[in-house]
C-alpha cells in the first residue's frame, strides 16, 4: 500500500486531507511538530510527504533538506502543501529537494489529481530504468545514483540526475 506522511501544524487540514486521501485507498499518517516529522518518516516509510512550510520548532525547508540527507528518503517523494507563494520560498523547497509546490486552499479532486500525477511519473521513471546506462563518454550508474564523463565522476542534484537518467533512457 502506498503511504502519505503529512506534516502540517494545522489538525484540521491534517483531518481533511487524511480522509479524502484514506478515501482513494492510501495508507497516512500525520505530523504537527517539524522537530518530529524526520523521526516519524523514518518509523513510517511513506512512499510521499505533503509537508508545510511553517511548522513548529522546524521550519519544512529545514525538514525537507534532513530528509534529502538521508538515504532512506532518496526516492521518496516530498511535496509541499503550504500558504506561502512568495519566490524565494518556493525556490528555497525546491532547492532543498521538493518535487513539487503547492499552495493552499487547493480543493481536494485536484490536490488528488496532482498527487496522482506526481505518483506516476514516479512508477514509470523507476520501471523504465535499467542498473546502467553509458552514451559515449557519459555512464550512469542507476543503482548508485551515480554520473561519470570520461571516468570523472559529475555531480547532480536530484531532479538533474533523474533528467539526465530520464533523457539517456529515451
Amino acid at each position: 500500500m502506498y503511504k502519505i506522511l503529512i506534516a502540517d501544524d494545522d489538525q484540521d487540514i491534517c483531518e481533511s486531507l487524511t480522509y479524502s486521501l484514506v478515501k482513494e485507498g492510501y495508507e497516512v499518517e500525520s505530523v504537527n511538530d517539524g522537530k518530529e516529522v524526520v523521526q516519524y518518516a523514518l518509523q513510517f516509510k511513506p512512499n510521499l510527504i505533503l509537508l508545510d512550510v511553517m511548522m513548529p520548532n522546524k521550519n519544512g525547508v529545514e525538514i525537507c533538506e534532513s530528509l534529502r540527507s538521508k538515504i532512506q528518503f532518496e526516492s521518496t517523494l516530498i511535496v509541499f502543501l503550504t500558504a506561502r507563494e512568495e519566490d524565494f520560498t518556493q525556490i528555497a523547497c525546491f532547492e532543498n529537494g521538493a518535487d513539487d509546490y503547492i499552495v493552499k486552499p487547493i480543493k481536494p479532486k485536484v490536490l488528488l489529481s496532482r498527487l496522482k500525477a506526481l505518483i506516476r511519473r514516479q512508477n514509470h521513471f523507476s520501471i523504465t530504468s535499467s542498473n546502467q546506462t553509458e552514451i559515449g563518454l557519459l555512464s550512469i550508474d542507476h543503482d548508485k545514483s551515480l554520473v561519470l564523463l570520461n571516468g570523472l565522476e559529475v555531480r547532480l542534484a536530484r531532479k538533474e540526475y533523474e533528467l539526465l537518467s530520464l533523457l539517456c533512457s529515451k
